[in-house]
């Protein structure tokens, strides 16, 4: 199956197995109650995670930056294999606090039908309380899949023009998966197990589509528009002044 990644899907093979990710409605009431799934996506958009991500990304677009040639001059120097670029993100797998990784974890299995601790590794009882033992990813790129996930399926990505009017700063600590659900059945004349796939970067583009001309200025193009109007006043009162003057 070919992953969408503009609506959250993802696609990530190990030597066994293919995993499939999709952040859909479905997937994000398995993170928990819609208590624990706000909960879930401030941790992941915390300052850790948040620090965390930027230093992946930063991390991942050295990478690229580095041509085989410098790999292998890499190599050759120092005795290490640098085609994993494991010694990139060695200092960043140290860096994230249990909570956070677990939050993380828990995100992606939630977002996969298959078994995903190959990949993400498990938690075990030892003599000195519950070790984390690793799978075949590193804790850094555990924790940016998870923020991505998440952030395709509860806020969406899609670029949404919102009238000022409908615009609103209360905090919501509840995500209720079912009232998408329910609302995307009633919009879009679909089944509820189609309703359940969706995720809400997908909702969001499947509005825009039904709905592209929303009346009303967003907050964006209204203070565009005020200050336009004051520049231009500002620049009539003073051709007024002048003229009286002369």
């Amino acid at each position: 199956m070919n992953p969408m990644v503009e609506i959250g899907e993802m696609l990530i093979s190990d030597r066994h197995t293919d995993y499939f990710f999709r952040p859909s409605f479905t997937a994000m009431s398995r993170i928990g109650s819609p208590v624990d799934i706000v909960e879930a996506y401030a941790t992941l958009n915390g300052a850790e995670a948040s620090q965390m991500v930027a230093l992946m990304k930063l991390a991942i677009e050295h990478v690229q930056r580095i041509s085989p040639l410098q790999k292998l001059a890499y190599s050759n120097i120092t005795g290490n294999d640098a085609g994993s670029d494991s010694w990139l993100f060695s200092s960043i797998r140290r860096m994230a606090s249990k909570g956070l990784l677990s939050t993380a974890m828990s995100v992606i299995q939630a977002c996969c039908d298959n078994d995903v601790s190959p990949l993400v590794g498990e938690w075990h009882p030892g003599k000195k309380g519950v070790i984390y033992r690793r799978g075949g990813m590193s804790t850094g790129e555990i924790i940016l899949i998870a923020h991505t996930l998440i952030e395709h399926g509860v806020m969406g990505k899609a670029k949404i023009r919102k009238p000022q009017r409908a615009e609103t700063n209360s905090y919501v600590n509840e995500f209720r998966a079912i009232e998408y659900i329910n609302s995307a059945r009633i919009h879009f004349v679909i089944s509820r197990e189609e309703a359940e796939q969706l995720t809400m970067t997908e909702f969001q583009l499947m509005l825009n589509a039904k709905y592209p001309d929303q009346k009303g200025f967003t907050r964006e193009e209204y203070d565009t528009v005020r200050d336009d109007y004051f520049k231009r006043r500002e620049v009539r009162i003073a051709a007024e002044k002048a003229k009286k003057a002369a």
